[in-house]
């Protein structure tokens, strides 16, 4: 037996549509998920729907469920909350997050989900992926007690970002884009905000997220002598130019890379672990700020055009799914 799911696909570089695919009945070892919400990551899915994966990095950037290969046609998405309908019997009826695409329905191993806490509503446990990511970049920055932190680019990531290092003690955070409208945003997450020229100098740690060479430049100008920049931004296959004449080894700076796909060996965590502390992160209320904006599910070969060219701005887009599906 098997069910009749509905998917979302990118047909070609620029276009997508719904698709109906046969799901099968759960085996052993696995659960049947009815979703419930998707989120849009607006930076790594506008590169993806754009068809700007590079080639050498197809392999690299191949979602953990994604059907198909890059450029497309391709099933790709992350971002997944759902309710287990059948299969382990101790998951059924739970509200869990998955690492798959934008899908109604879809089966996959009991290992690959995790249940979403009571406390954490279901939209907003979209955003577990992102502060995942966020999660990560932290844990590869190593900030101190008392460190002067500032986050260049104010998109989904930065913004994890910045909500996450706010909460440490007698840090001074401050978030740095050229959009002013992030200046509400940031202090709702607790965090300073300042445009480019404006920012603050002479900081300890710089986590880059804008993906632009103008940030990152003006991330390594923010540092004090022997400082850092984590960079978090994910280019594609844009160049990047940055200045590593000038002050930059004078100076003694670093730029260190973060990427989720790996966690320092010396943090002696897993990737489960990893995603239920963003979980447990996210019974936070200032994480819903970054919630900007949601469509039916229906209206995705339509909504992602908008989101990749910037016609409808946002943060976290929520795709809801019909309580039928």
């Amino acid at each position: 037996m098997s069910t009749s799911a509905r998917a979302f696909w990118l047909a070609c570089p620029g276009s997508g549509e719904i698709r109906t695919e046969e799901v099968p009945d759960p085996g052993p070892g696995e659960v049947l998920v009815r979703t419930l919400h998707s989120g849009v990551s607006r930076g790594t899915e506008t590169l993806v729907f754009q068809g700007r994966v590079p080639e050498s990095q197809w392999a690299t950037m191949r979602a953990p469920f994604q059907a198909g290969d890059f450029p497309a046609p391709v099933k790709y998405g992350y971002l997944n909350v759902g309710v287990v309908e059948a299969g382990v019997p101790g998951l059924v009826g739970k509200t869990v997050f998955c690492l798959f695409p934008h899908q109604t329905r879809y089966v996959v191993p009991a290992a690959n989900v995790t249940v979403v806490p009571d406390s954490v509503p279901p939209d907003r446990a979209v955003l577990a992926g992102t502060v995942e990511t966020a999660v990560n970049a932290v844990w590869d920055a190593r900030p101190q007690l008392g460190d002067r932190i500032t986050v260049v680019g104010g998109g989904m990531v930065g913004l994890s970002v910045a909500a996450v290092l706010a909460g440490f003690p007698a840090t001074d955070v401050q978030l740095v884009d050229t959009d002013v409208s992030r200046n509400d945003i940031a202090r709702s997450l607790k965090a300073g905000f300042a445009t480019p020229e404006n920012a603050a100098e002479d900081r300890d740690l710089v986590i880059h997220a804008s993906a632009t060479s103008a940030g990152l430049t003006r991330s390594l100008e923010l540092l004090r002598p022997e400082g850092t920049v984590v960079e978090l931004s994910w280019h594609g296959d844009q160049p990047v130019s940055v200045p590593l004449g000038e002050f930059f080894h004078s100076r003694r700076l670093t730029i260190r890379s973060s990427q989720v796909g790996a966690i320092r060996p010396d943090r002696h965590r897993t990737y489960a672990d990893r995603l239920t502390l963003a979980l447990s992160l996210l019974e936070d209320p200032r994480f819903a700020a970054l919630i900007t904006g949601r469509s039916p599910f229906d209206d995705l070969p339509k909504t992602l055009p908008q989101l990749a060219d910037g016609s409808l701005p946002a943060l976290c887009h929520v795709i809801d799914y019909a309580t039928t599906n």
